[in-house]
């Protein structure tokens, strides 16, 4: 059981630097960051709102991450985001004759596999902690987060 606590806090701290990372270098450099999500011709309509909705998104997971209370949700949350912008990334690279990176800072500099990749790795991580936190759960009697059914 400590075992997986230690994996559960290891993949949590991954994806807390992941999503600060993220957020603080798309704001740093937003005017780029709006101007690349507007060239997207899959987002191109809310370019405005995605510019802002992203970064702030990935604050806010990652704060739910730091927050023990909040971590199996904010590991859920984790999921769909990484989930969302890995069907992006592979939606822009199929589909469009036009692509643009709208990342920031180290991740800019990885191709478009590598970049598949990476966040595919993120996601069997969030799937990883989900499950482990769950098992948690089962060992400890406490019910099982579900974001899925309906509660109470």
């Amino acid at each position: 059981m400590q075992t997986r606590k230690i994996i559960v806090e290891i993949i949590s701290a991954l994806f807390i630097l992941l999503w600060c990372y993220a957020a603080i270098s798309k704001m740093l450099d937003y005017e780029t960051f709006r101007v690349q999500l507007g060239k997207s011709p899959l987002i191109t309509e809310f370019a405005g709102f995605a510019a802002v909705a992203v970064p702030l998104s990935e604050l806010v997971i990652a704060g739910m991450l730091l927050t023990k209370r909040l971590r199996l949700q904010g590991m859920y949350a984790s999921l769909f985001l990484m989930t969302l912008f890995t069907a992006y990334i592979i939606a822009i690279l199929n589909f469009s004759y036009y692509i643009p990176c709208s990342c920031g800072g180290i991740l800019n500099s990885l191709g478009w596999t590598e970049h598949v990749i990476f966040n595919l790795v993120f996601v069997v991580l969030a799937i990883t902690a989900i499950i482990l936190m769950n098992k948690n759960q089962k060992v400890n009697n406490t019910p099982t987060y579900n974001p899925f059914l309906k509660t109470g």
